[in-house]
């Protein structure tokens, strides 16, 4: 999905006897939003509300035995844990700007400048990788510390960065058009840097993290 949005200025004068006053509305386009998409995923959903129920039911049974001990306490952590992941990670948003890339789940948002990418390719990694875990998790791949904004299932890009953001060199993401989106953000990336004179375009088409 293409497009942008606008902020509508109201602006207000005279004092017509008869008319009363006169509203003259400026339209300025403000975002030049080039892509965006809602994902989702219901097995994802499906695995954080049974993990959410796995552990509220031994909760429940321990504070209505009247057993306030560390294993309650265990189990409420990690049902309030779990709780946060089925309501916080069921839709992931990206938004491609010609300024940014920004990805939202939930309350968490994470925005990268498209003149700190370096890098952007499809994410292949190993099953057990790929598939040890959901939402907004951390890990290690080839030696670079990653963020990850992702579902069990879709596939997924990976970015890496110019300057590293805290300890983190790349993050990937789970899209249901990962080549319409990697050309666009390439597009996007290239145009960024035409506009900025004696910067060289550079945009290798290895995977994330290979030196």
């Amino acid at each position: 999905m293409q497009g942008g949005s606008v902020t509508v200025c109201c602006l207000e004068y005279g004092d017509d006897p008869l008319f009363g006053r006169k509203t003259h509305r400026v339209y300025i386009l403000t975002d030049d939003l080039l892509y965006t998409e809602r994902v989702s995923s219901k097995r994802t959903e499906t695995l954080f509300v049974a993990l959410t129920l796995l552990f509220f039911t031994p909760l429940i049974w321990h504070v209505s035995a009247g057993r306030l001990d560390i294993l309650t306490v265990v189990f409420f952590c990690l049902f309030a844990v779990f709780l946060f992941y089925s309501l916080n990670y069921r839709t992931l948003i990206i938004r491609l700007t010609s300024n940014s890339l920004k990805l939202t789940f939930g309350i968490i948002s994470w925005n990268v400048p498209l003149d700190n990418i370096e890098e952007c390719c499809l994410d292949e990694l190993p099953v057990l990788k790929r598939l040890g875990g959901a939402g907004i998790h951390f890990m290690t791949i080839r030696k670079r510390y990653r963020a990850s904004f992702n579902f069990l299932e879709h596939p997924r890009v990976a970015i890496a960065f110019k300057k590293k953001v805290g300890p983190v060199r790349d993050i990937s993401f789970s899209t249901r058009r990962p080549d319409e989106l990697r050309r666009l953000i390439q597009e996007a990336v290239s145009a960024n840097m035409a506009a900025r004179p004696g910067r060289p375009v550079l945009l290798p088409p290895n995977p994330v993290g290979h030196d």
